[in-house]
């Protein structure tokens, strides 16, 4: 993998991610389960200008013997992020992480620790404990979450990259249900805040970015679009608006209505 950043594609004013030891100039970070087929993935990764991309290691032939998913993911564009997803507990999150570094997939890893069936909601308890170990391992670890801003603030100081906070249920699409907590966890990270999971159309990327998100992290609703390619492009295009947006200061909200234009000097 490069130790620079991923791409020379210009980032406005300066405006640039820094994940670990890592910079990055896209915030659309894009998982890479549910698609049609491979070649339709990547071709969603080049129109959503993404950088990182998080791939499930039970969907890699670590033995290389078969056609798998890391043959249209092009490490030079991309940096790649080895999701723990199936772990049901710290004990076998350490293990699918240990395995994909031995396999010389790196040392960055998506911590998942998802024992709940139904509403795929993640275990903060052994979130936390598998964190404290894959650090004093030497990982880059960045760990999905409920939108729990005591959890957040726990994982950053046992030395997370990032938190990652659920805006919904995984794969719902109902957008930021979490946004007050959100909210809290992004006023007190010292690290950057990756949204991740339910959001389901652009506008739901747009307002993550709007409240100061650092990035979002999307997959279901542009791997299960009518047409994922355009999904992503339009996704792409959210991210920097929201982002835009917030590095501009949004006007306050009041209770009453303000004229737009002055009601002194006019004739």
């Amino acid at each position: 993998m490069v130790t620079e950043s991923i791409s020379s594609v210009p980032s406005p004013a300066g405006d640039i991610l820094k994940i670990g030891n890592q910079t990055f100039h896209s915030r659309l970070l894009m998982g890479t389960g549910k698609f049609a087929s491979f070649s339709i993935m990547k071709r969603a990764l080049e129109a959503s200008h993404a950088e990182m991309v998080t791939v499930a290691l039970r969907r890699v032939d670590i033995s290389r013997h078969e056609k798998d998913i890391l043959q249209f993911i092009d490490p030079k564009k991309y940096w790649l992020l080895p999701n723990t997803s199936g772990a049901k507990n710290a004990t076998e999150a350490l293990r699918i992480a240990r395995l994909a570094k031995e396999a010389g997939i790196g040392n960055w890893v998506k911590l998942e620790v998802i024992p709940d069936p139904r509403y795929l909601l993640p275990d903060g308890a052994e979130t936390l404990k598998a964190a404290e170990v894959l650090v004093k391992e030497g990982f880059t670890v960045l760990p999905y979450i409920q939108a729990d801003p005591i959890l957040a603030k726990q994982l950053e100081e046992v030395g997370c990259a990032t938190v990652m906070p659920l805006g919904s249920w995984i794969g719902s699409a109902r957008g930021l249900k979490t946004k007050d907590a959100l909210e809290i966890i992004i006023e007190q990270a010292q690290v950057p805040v990756v949204v991740d999971a339910g959001l389901g159309v652009p506008s739901h990327a747009a307002a993550a970015m709007e409240i100061g998100a650092d990035a979002v992290l999307v997959n279901t609703a542009i791997a299960t679009a009518e047409d994922p390619v355009k999904m992503a492009e339009a996704f792409k295009l959210g991210v920097e608006a929201g982002r835009t947006a917030f590095l501009a200061g949004r006007v306050e909200e009041k209770m009453w209505g303000e004229a737009s234009s002055p009601l002194k000097g006019i004739l």
